[in-house]
């Protein structure tokens, strides 16, 4: 099956706005066409659910926290603990939204429907190995668990992925 395919065929979370999806969706065109693999709603060890997990191919983990509006922007104060699940932590935003409300020790990515672009680069805080870890082996259950219900959509039965 292509990745074409693939896309047509994913089911709808239903919890984002239809701007989240669209900034989630040139976001992760960005960001692989930086050679990332992303992950949608990865959940993180903390509890919280990140909403684009990137690695690219040596190891690298980066957090995007889509940001749909002010409003949205503003009723969340979560973001905080993504920094340490991460190398770098990113908002994701629409040029609706005014780029000099989100915190300057975080990277922003200014995106529609079909791309983005790195407005202000993320500054690097390594992860520990021991998290390093645990956040590749997150990414890869998901990743895996979801391709495995693309195949079989009967036999993941409430598994969370």
């Amino acid at each position: 099956m292509s990745i074409a395919s693939l896309a047509a065929v994913l089911p709808v979370d239903g919890r984002q706005s239809p701007t989240a999806l669209a900034v989630a969706r040139g976001t992760t065109r960005l960001l692989h066409s930086l050679g990332f693999s992303v992950v949608s709603e990865l959940a993180l060890a903390s509890g919280r659910r990140a909403d684009l997990v990137a690695l690219s191919t040596t190891g690298a983990i980066w957090i995007v926290e889509i940001k749909s509006s002010i409003a949205d922007f503003r009723a969340d104060q979560k973001w905080m603990d993504y920094r340490l699940h991460c190398d770098r932590l990113f908002f994701a935003t629409t040029l609706d939204v005014p780029c000099d409300i989100f915190p300057p020790d975080t990277g922003l990515i200014v995106a529609d429907a079909f791309g983005a672009s790195v407005h202000c680069e993320a500054p690097e805080h390594r992860l520990h190995a021991g998290t390093r870890r645990s956040m590749l082996l997150a990414f890869a259950h998901a990743a895996a668990l979801r391709l495995s219900a693309l195949a079989d959509p009967e036999g993941a039965n409430g598994m969370e992925f």
